[in-house]
Protein backbone atom coordinates (compact mmCIF):
# COMPACT_ATOMS: atom_id res chain seq x y z
CA UNK A 1 0.00 0.00 0.00
CA UNK A 2 1.41 3.21 -0.70
CA UNK A 3 1.29 6.21 1.63
CA UNK A 4 -1.43 8.37 1.24
CA UNK A 5 -0.02 11.57 -0.48
CA UNK A 6 -2.49 13.92 1.48
CA UNK A 7 -2.35 14.51 5.58
CA UNK A 8 -5.33 14.47 7.34
CA UNK A 9 -5.93 17.71 8.06
CA UNK A 10 -5.29 18.60 4.28
CA UNK A 11 -7.56 15.92 3.43
CA UNK A 12 -10.58 17.10 5.77
CA UNK A 13 -9.69 20.81 3.61
CA UNK A 14 -10.25 18.77 0.70
CA UNK A 15 -13.76 17.28 1.95
CA UNK A 16 -14.99 20.91 2.80
CA UNK A 17 -14.46 22.00 -1.03
CA UNK A 18 -15.34 18.66 -3.01
CA UNK A 19 -18.36 16.42 -1.91
CA UNK A 20 -17.43 13.27 -1.28
CA UNK A 21 -17.69 10.38 -2.66
CA UNK A 22 -14.92 11.64 -5.06
CA UNK A 23 -11.42 10.01 -6.58
CA UNK A 24 -8.17 11.75 -6.15
CA UNK A 25 -5.05 11.14 -8.57
CA UNK A 26 -1.26 11.42 -7.33
CA UNK A 27 0.26 13.25 -10.70
CA UNK A 28 3.70 12.83 -9.73
CA UNK A 29 3.69 9.46 -8.98
CA UNK A 30 2.03 8.52 -11.63
CA UNK A 31 4.62 9.98 -13.56
CA UNK A 32 7.19 8.73 -11.74
CA UNK A 33 6.33 5.01 -12.67
CA UNK A 34 5.63 5.94 -16.39
CA UNK A 35 9.12 6.83 -16.34
CA UNK A 36 10.18 3.41 -14.04
CA UNK A 37 8.42 1.54 -16.59
CA UNK A 38 10.07 3.20 -20.12
CA UNK A 39 13.41 2.61 -18.32
CA UNK A 40 12.82 -1.30 -17.54
CA UNK A 41 12.26 -1.93 -21.14
CA UNK A 42 15.07 0.27 -23.18
CA UNK A 43 16.81 -2.46 -23.60
CA UNK A 44 14.82 -2.83 -26.67
CA UNK A 45 15.24 -1.04 -30.04
CA UNK A 46 11.95 0.33 -29.85
CA UNK A 47 9.65 0.38 -26.79
CA UNK A 48 6.42 1.98 -26.40
CA UNK A 49 3.83 1.36 -23.95
CA UNK A 50 0.44 2.01 -24.89
CA UNK A 51 -2.03 2.99 -21.91
CA UNK A 52 -5.19 1.25 -21.79
CA UNK A 53 -7.89 3.76 -22.11
CA UNK A 54 -10.41 1.71 -20.51
CA UNK A 55 -8.52 1.88 -17.06
CA UNK A 56 -8.77 5.37 -16.52
CA UNK A 57 -10.40 7.23 -19.08
CA UNK A 58 -9.52 11.06 -18.42
CA UNK A 59 -7.79 13.17 -20.77
CA UNK A 60 -6.33 14.29 -18.12
CA UNK A 61 -4.46 11.64 -17.71
CA UNK A 62 -3.57 10.79 -20.94
CA UNK A 63 -2.12 13.81 -21.63
CA UNK A 64 0.42 13.60 -18.75
CA UNK A 65 1.04 9.83 -20.26
CA UNK A 66 1.77 11.27 -23.52
CA UNK A 67 3.96 13.62 -22.13
CA UNK A 68 5.81 10.95 -20.86
CA UNK A 69 6.15 8.90 -24.01
CA UNK A 70 2.82 7.03 -23.79
CA UNK A 71 0.16 5.97 -26.54
CA UNK A 72 -3.48 4.51 -25.41
CA UNK A 73 -4.57 1.53 -26.51
CA UNK A 74 -8.33 1.86 -27.48
CA UNK A 75 -11.52 -0.54 -27.88
CA UNK A 76 -14.50 2.20 -28.59
CA UNK A 77 -14.90 5.00 -30.70
CA UNK A 78 -15.06 7.40 -26.79
CA UNK A 79 -11.81 5.79 -26.40
CA UNK A 80 -10.26 7.04 -29.91
CA UNK A 81 -11.58 10.60 -29.32
CA UNK A 82 -10.55 10.74 -25.50
CA UNK A 83 -6.80 10.36 -27.14
CA UNK A 84 -7.39 12.60 -29.92
CA UNK A 85 -8.36 14.94 -27.35
CA UNK A 86 -5.21 14.86 -25.59
CA UNK A 87 -3.36 14.61 -28.51
CA UNK A 88 -2.68 10.79 -29.29
CA UNK A 89 -3.00 10.37 -32.79
CA UNK A 90 -1.35 8.02 -35.88
CA UNK A 91 0.42 4.98 -35.03
CA UNK A 92 0.88 6.16 -30.94
CA UNK A 93 -2.78 4.92 -31.20
CA UNK A 94 -3.70 1.03 -30.77
CA UNK A 95 -6.97 0.08 -31.71
CA UNK A 96 -8.07 -3.31 -30.37
CA UNK A 97 -11.42 -3.67 -30.22
CA UNK A 98 -13.51 -7.54 -30.34
CA UNK A 99 -16.75 -7.20 -32.19
CA UNK A 100 -16.11 -3.73 -33.49
CA UNK A 101 -19.07 -1.82 -35.60
CA UNK A 102 -18.00 -0.37 -38.90
CA UNK A 103 -18.35 3.21 -37.61
CA UNK A 104 -14.92 2.40 -34.77
CA UNK A 105 -13.08 0.85 -37.90
CA UNK A 106 -13.54 3.92 -39.86
CA UNK A 107 -12.36 6.35 -37.00
CA UNK A 108 -9.68 4.31 -36.18
CA UNK A 109 -8.79 4.71 -39.58
CA UNK A 110 -8.84 8.75 -39.85
CA UNK A 111 -6.94 9.11 -36.64
CA UNK A 112 -4.19 7.06 -38.53
CA UNK A 113 -4.03 3.96 -35.80
CA UNK A 114 -2.67 0.41 -35.51
CA UNK A 115 -6.13 -1.47 -36.31
CA UNK A 116 -5.80 -4.93 -34.18
CA UNK A 117 -8.03 -7.09 -35.51
CA UNK A 118 -9.29 -9.80 -33.69
CA UNK A 119 -11.09 -12.18 -35.50
CA UNK A 120 -10.14 -13.15 -39.28
CA UNK A 121 -13.34 -12.50 -40.37
CA UNK A 122 -12.99 -8.81 -39.69
CA UNK A 123 -10.28 -8.48 -42.51
CA UNK A 124 -13.54 -8.11 -44.64
CA UNK A 125 -15.27 -6.13 -42.81
CA UNK A 126 -12.72 -4.06 -42.28
CA UNK A 127 -12.35 -3.61 -45.88
CA UNK A 128 -15.71 -2.87 -46.48
CA UNK A 129 -16.10 -0.35 -44.04
CA UNK A 130 -13.24 1.13 -45.72
CA UNK A 131 -14.64 1.52 -48.97
CA UNK A 132 -12.52 -1.73 -50.20
CA UNK A 133 -9.05 -1.14 -48.92
CA UNK A 134 -6.99 -1.94 -45.90
CA UNK A 135 -4.77 -0.11 -43.89
CA UNK A 136 -1.21 -0.27 -44.82
CA UNK A 137 -0.93 -1.63 -41.61
CA UNK A 138 -2.28 -4.46 -39.64
CA UNK A 139 -2.06 -6.41 -36.32
CA UNK A 140 -3.73 -9.50 -35.25
CA UNK A 141 -4.23 -10.30 -31.93
CA UNK A 142 -3.50 -14.38 -31.30
CA UNK A 143 -5.10 -16.50 -28.76
CA UNK A 144 -2.61 -19.23 -27.69
CA UNK A 145 -5.50 -21.73 -26.43
CA UNK A 146 -4.37 -24.58 -24.25
CA UNK A 147 -0.42 -23.61 -25.27
CA UNK A 148 -1.06 -21.11 -22.75
CA UNK A 149 -1.10 -23.05 -19.31
CA UNK A 150 -3.83 -22.76 -16.54
CA UNK A 151 -5.23 -19.09 -17.77
CA UNK A 152 -5.48 -16.59 -15.59
CA UNK A 153 -8.56 -15.95 -12.79
CA UNK A 154 -9.80 -12.79 -13.98
CA UNK A 155 -9.11 -13.12 -18.00
CA UNK A 156 -9.78 -17.02 -18.01
CA UNK A 157 -8.28 -19.91 -20.10
CA UNK A 158 -7.70 -18.86 -23.17
CA UNK A 159 -9.09 -21.64 -24.84
CA UNK A 160 -12.22 -20.40 -23.57
CA UNK A 161 -12.11 -16.43 -24.26
CA UNK A 162 -13.84 -14.25 -26.70
CA UNK A 163 -10.45 -12.97 -28.02
CA UNK A 164 -8.27 -13.98 -30.70
CA UNK A 165 -7.29 -15.44 -33.67
CA UNK A 166 -5.94 -19.72 -33.72
CA UNK A 167 -2.65 -20.67 -34.73
CA UNK A 168 -3.79 -21.76 -38.07
CA UNK A 169 -5.72 -18.46 -38.49
CA UNK A 170 -2.91 -16.32 -37.97
CA UNK A 171 -0.61 -18.01 -40.99
CA UNK A 172 -4.23 -17.45 -42.84
CA UNK A 173 -4.62 -14.35 -42.18
CA UNK A 174 -1.54 -12.78 -42.97
CA UNK A 175 -1.28 -14.48 -45.88
CA UNK A 176 -5.03 -12.85 -47.13
CA UNK A 177 -3.32 -9.43 -45.89
CA UNK A 178 0.07 -9.63 -47.70
CA UNK A 179 -1.55 -10.71 -51.31
CA UNK A 180 -4.23 -7.98 -50.72
CA UNK A 181 -1.40 -5.43 -50.55
CA UNK A 182 -0.96 -4.54 -46.81
CA UNK A 183 2.71 -3.87 -46.01
CA UNK A 184 3.28 -3.64 -42.15
CA UNK A 185 2.34 -6.30 -39.62
CA UNK A 186 2.43 -6.63 -36.25
CA UNK A 187 1.03 -9.42 -33.86
CA UNK A 188 -0.49 -9.28 -30.41
CA UNK A 189 -1.59 -10.77 -27.50
CA UNK A 190 -3.80 -11.05 -24.33
CA UNK A 191 -3.78 -13.48 -22.06
CA UNK A 192 -3.93 -12.54 -18.22
CA UNK A 193 -4.94 -9.63 -16.06
CA UNK A 194 -3.63 -8.54 -12.91
CA UNK A 195 -1.01 -11.27 -13.05
CA UNK A 196 2.04 -11.35 -10.49
CA UNK A 197 4.00 -13.90 -11.24
CA UNK A 198 7.20 -12.37 -13.22
CA UNK A 199 7.76 -15.67 -15.44
CA UNK A 200 4.00 -15.57 -16.85
CA UNK A 201 5.34 -12.64 -18.85
CA UNK A 202 8.71 -13.73 -20.15
CA UNK A 203 6.39 -17.15 -20.98
CA UNK A 204 3.67 -15.13 -23.21
CA UNK A 205 7.24 -13.38 -24.80
CA UNK A 206 8.04 -16.65 -26.04
CA UNK A 207 4.99 -18.12 -27.52
CA UNK A 208 4.73 -14.76 -29.31
CA UNK A 209 8.54 -14.95 -30.75
CA UNK A 210 8.27 -18.55 -31.96
CA UNK A 211 4.91 -17.68 -33.61
CA UNK A 212 6.25 -14.72 -35.10
CA UNK A 213 8.88 -17.04 -36.77
CA UNK A 214 6.63 -19.29 -38.24
CA UNK A 215 4.69 -16.29 -39.81
CA UNK A 216 8.09 -15.18 -41.16
CA UNK A 217 8.53 -19.07 -43.02
CA UNK A 218 5.42 -20.20 -43.48
CA UNK A 219 3.91 -16.63 -45.22
CA UNK A 220 7.18 -14.36 -45.96
CA UNK A 221 5.81 -11.35 -43.49
CA UNK A 222 8.51 -9.97 -41.11
CA UNK A 223 6.78 -9.37 -38.28
CA UNK A 224 7.76 -5.37 -37.40
CA UNK A 225 6.29 -5.19 -33.79
CA UNK A 226 4.71 -7.60 -31.26
CA UNK A 227 2.21 -6.12 -28.93
CA UNK A 228 2.89 -8.61 -25.42
CA UNK A 229 -0.77 -6.96 -24.08
CA UNK A 230 -1.10 -5.71 -20.34
CA UNK A 231 -2.38 -7.72 -17.42
CA UNK A 232 0.90 -6.46 -15.23
CA UNK A 233 -0.59 -7.11 -11.58
CA UNK A 234 -0.22 -4.49 -8.28
CA UNK A 235 -0.06 -5.68 -5.27
CA UNK A 236 -3.46 -4.79 -3.63
CA UNK A 237 -2.98 -7.38 -0.44
CA UNK A 238 -0.64 -6.66 2.47
CA UNK A 239 2.49 -8.90 2.11
CA UNK A 240 2.24 -9.50 -1.89
CA UNK A 241 5.49 -8.00 -3.98
CA UNK A 242 5.61 -5.62 -6.44
CA UNK A 243 6.60 -6.85 -9.98
CA UNK A 244 10.23 -5.97 -10.58
CA UNK A 245 9.42 -4.81 -14.25
CA UNK A 246 14.07 -4.81 -14.83
CA UNK A 247 13.51 -8.95 -14.24
CA UNK A 248 10.49 -9.16 -16.77
CA UNK A 249 12.28 -7.22 -19.33
CA UNK A 250 15.65 -8.65 -19.00
CA UNK A 251 13.92 -12.14 -19.65
CA UNK A 252 11.85 -11.18 -22.34
CA UNK A 253 14.99 -9.46 -23.66
CA UNK A 254 16.89 -12.74 -23.63
CA UNK A 255 14.05 -14.78 -25.56
CA UNK A 256 14.95 -11.36 -28.13
CA UNK A 257 18.20 -11.81 -28.40
CA UNK A 258 17.88 -15.67 -28.99
CA UNK A 259 15.59 -15.70 -31.22
CA UNK A 260 14.50 -12.65 -33.02
CA UNK A 261 17.98 -11.34 -33.75
CA UNK A 262 19.13 -14.61 -35.39
CA UNK A 263 16.06 -14.55 -37.68
CA UNK A 264 17.37 -11.12 -39.17
CA UNK A 265 13.58 -9.43 -37.57
CA UNK A 266 15.92 -6.93 -35.49
CA UNK A 267 14.57 -4.43 -34.68
CA UNK A 268 11.67 -5.89 -34.23
CA UNK A 269 9.62 -3.17 -31.51
CA UNK A 270 7.46 -4.46 -28.65
CA UNK A 271 5.04 -2.79 -26.98
CA UNK A 272 2.95 -3.25 -23.67
CA UNK A 273 -0.82 -1.57 -23.21
CA UNK A 274 -0.97 -1.60 -19.24
CA UNK A 275 -3.16 0.15 -17.75
CA UNK A 276 -3.55 -1.20 -14.07
CA UNK A 277 0.17 -1.04 -13.17
CA UNK A 278 0.68 2.44 -14.68
CA UNK A 279 -2.27 4.48 -12.61
CA UNK A 280 -3.67 1.66 -10.06
CA UNK A 281 -1.74 2.33 -7.60
CA UNK A 282 -1.90 6.25 -7.47
CA UNK A 283 -5.36 6.53 -7.14
CA UNK A 284 -7.82 6.67 -4.30
CA UNK A 285 -11.87 6.92 -3.63
CA UNK A 286 -12.52 8.91 -1.26
CA UNK A 287 -15.39 8.40 0.64
CA UNK A 288 -17.52 9.54 3.99
CA UNK A 289 -18.66 7.05 6.98
CA UNK A 290 -22.50 7.89 7.47
CA UNK A 291 -24.07 5.11 9.65
CA UNK A 292 -23.07 2.14 11.53
CA UNK A 293 -25.21 -1.24 11.96
CA UNK A 294 -24.71 -3.49 14.23
CA UNK A 295 -26.57 -6.84 13.74
CA UNK A 296 -24.85 -10.31 13.33
CA UNK A 297 -22.34 -8.41 11.76
CA UNK A 298 -21.17 -4.64 12.42
CA UNK A 299 -21.37 -2.47 9.05
CA UNK A 300 -20.05 0.68 8.37
CA UNK A 301 -21.98 2.61 5.59
CA UNK A 302 -20.06 5.05 3.46
CA UNK A 303 -21.56 7.47 0.72
CA UNK A 304 -19.77 5.82 -2.12
CA UNK A 305 -21.19 2.23 -3.34
CA UNK A 306 -20.36 -0.21 -5.79
CA UNK A 307 -21.46 2.51 -8.28
CA UNK A 308 -18.23 3.97 -7.47
CA UNK A 309 -16.03 0.87 -7.33
CA UNK A 310 -17.28 -2.05 -8.69
CA UNK A 311 -13.91 -4.67 -8.33
CA UNK A 312 -14.82 -5.93 -5.01
CA UNK A 313 -18.32 -6.43 -5.15
CA UNK A 314 -17.96 -7.99 -9.42
CA UNK A 315 -14.72 -9.58 -8.14
CA UNK A 316 -14.50 -9.93 -4.78
CA UNK A 317 -11.69 -7.81 -5.40
CA UNK A 318 -9.24 -6.64 -2.06
CA UNK A 319 -8.77 -2.92 -1.74
CA UNK A 320 -6.65 -1.62 1.25
CA UNK A 321 -8.78 0.44 3.55
CA UNK A 322 -7.32 3.79 5.58
CA UNK A 323 -9.12 5.13 8.54
CA UNK A 324 -7.41 8.78 7.77
CA UNK A 325 -6.35 10.68 11.21
CA UNK A 326 -6.62 6.79 12.81
CA UNK A 327 -3.54 5.53 11.25
CA UNK A 328 -1.60 4.80 14.39
CA UNK A 329 -4.88 3.66 16.49
CA UNK A 330 -5.45 -0.16 17.01
CA UNK A 331 -7.55 -2.29 14.33
CA UNK A 332 -9.27 -3.90 17.17
CA UNK A 333 -12.81 -3.90 15.29
CA UNK A 334 -14.24 -5.92 12.59
CA UNK A 335 -16.13 -4.68 9.85
CA UNK A 336 -18.16 -4.94 6.52
CA UNK A 337 -17.76 -1.66 4.95
CA UNK A 338 -20.51 -1.32 2.31
CA UNK A 339 -22.43 1.13 0.37
CA UNK A 340 -25.73 2.01 -0.93
CA UNK A 341 -27.25 -0.36 -3.41
CA UNK A 342 -29.92 -2.81 -3.15
CA UNK A 343 -27.68 -5.36 -3.65
CA UNK A 344 -25.60 -7.36 -0.74
CA UNK A 345 -21.97 -7.71 -2.83
CA UNK A 346 -21.99 -3.78 -2.51
CA UNK A 347 -19.31 -3.92 0.08
CA UNK A 348 -15.70 -2.48 0.06
CA UNK A 349 -14.16 -4.50 3.05
CA UNK A 350 -15.96 -7.85 4.34
CA UNK A 351 -14.66 -8.63 8.07
CA UNK A 352 -12.04 -6.15 7.64
CA UNK A 353 -9.80 -5.34 11.07
CA UNK A 354 -9.90 -1.57 11.31
CA UNK A 355 -9.70 0.95 13.91
CA UNK A 356 -13.17 2.17 15.64
CA UNK A 357 -15.14 4.15 12.92
CA UNK A 358 -17.30 6.79 13.77
CA UNK A 359 -19.90 8.60 11.49
CA UNK A 360 -17.84 11.59 9.90
CA UNK A 361 -14.54 9.72 9.20
CA UNK A 362 -13.18 9.83 6.08
CA UNK A 363 -12.28 6.39 4.46
CA UNK A 364 -9.46 6.16 1.84
CA UNK A 365 -9.45 3.61 -0.58
CA UNK A 366 -6.21 2.88 -2.35
CA UNK A 367 -5.31 1.45 -5.38
CA UNK A 368 -8.22 2.29 -7.33
CA UNK A 369 -6.54 4.52 -9.82
CA UNK A 370 -7.72 1.68 -12.54
CA UNK A 371 -10.57 0.37 -12.97
CA UNK A 372 -12.38 2.26 -10.30
CA UNK A 373 -14.48 5.08 -11.91
CA UNK A 374 -13.83 3.99 -15.21
CA UNK A 375 -16.27 0.83 -14.02
CA UNK A 376 -18.92 3.11 -12.45
CA UNK A 377 -22.61 2.96 -13.44
CA UNK A 378 -26.01 4.48 -12.46
CA UNK A 379 -27.57 1.76 -11.24
CA UNK A 380 -30.09 3.04 -8.48
CA UNK A 381 -30.03 5.91 -10.14
CA UNK A 382 -26.74 6.19 -8.24
CA UNK A 383 -24.53 9.38 -9.57
CA UNK A 384 -20.79 8.92 -10.64
CA UNK A 385 -18.27 10.50 -8.05
CA UNK A 386 -15.48 13.23 -9.48
CA UNK A 387 -12.30 12.97 -9.95
CA UNK A 388 -9.56 14.92 -8.69
CA UNK A 389 -5.55 15.59 -9.41
CA UNK A 390 -2.93 16.31 -7.17
CA UNK A 391 -0.33 18.79 -9.31
CA UNK A 392 3.67 18.10 -8.39
CA UNK A 393 3.27 21.70 -6.92
CA UNK A 394 0.79 20.01 -4.65
CA UNK A 395 -2.10 22.28 -5.86
CA UNK A 396 -5.47 20.60 -6.57
CA UNK A 397 -7.39 20.98 -9.64
CA UNK A 398 -11.21 19.03 -10.49
CA UNK A 399 -10.82 16.61 -13.76
CA UNK A 400 -14.32 15.64 -13.65
CA UNK A 401 -16.97 17.18 -12.42
CA UNK A 402 -19.41 14.40 -9.60
CA UNK A 403 -22.68 13.77 -11.92
CA UNK A 404 -25.75 15.54 -11.19
CA UNK A 405 -29.46 14.77 -11.48
CA UNK A 406 -29.57 16.76 -14.67
CA UNK A 407 -26.71 14.75 -16.53
CA UNK A 408 -29.11 11.45 -15.16
CA UNK A 409 -32.21 12.79 -16.60
CA UNK A 410 -30.20 14.02 -20.04
CA UNK A 411 -31.19 11.35 -22.10
CA UNK A 412 -34.59 11.07 -21.50
CA UNK A 413 -37.42 12.39 -23.65
CA UNK A 414 -40.49 13.79 -20.99
CA UNK A 415 -42.10 15.57 -24.14
CA UNK A 416 -44.88 12.69 -24.60
CA UNK A 417 -44.76 11.92 -21.32
CA UNK A 418 -48.31 13.64 -19.92
CA UNK A 419 -50.07 12.15 -23.24
CA UNK A 420 -48.63 8.51 -22.60
CA UNK A 421 -51.14 5.62 -20.75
Amino acid sequence: MNTFPLTHDQLVELTKKYQTPFYLYDEKAIRDNMRYFNKAFSSFPEFREYFAVKALPNPYILKILKSEGAGGDCSSLPELLLCEKAGITGKHIMFTSNNTPAIEFKEAYRLGAIINLDDITHIDFLSDALGGKLPETICFRYNPGPLKKGGNAIIGKPEEAKYGLTREQMIEAYKICRERGVKHFGMHTMVASNELNPDFFADTAQIIFDLVLDVQKECGVNIEFVDLGGGLGIPYKPGQKKLDLEYIAGKIHELYVQKIVPAGLDPLAVYFECGRPITGPYGYLITTAIHHKDIYRNYIGVDASMADLMRPGMYGAYHEVQVSGKENMPKDHIYDVTGSLCENCDKFAVQRELPEITEGDILIIHDAGAHGRAMGFNYNGKLRAGELLLRPDNSIVQIRRQETIEDYFATLDFSGLDSFN
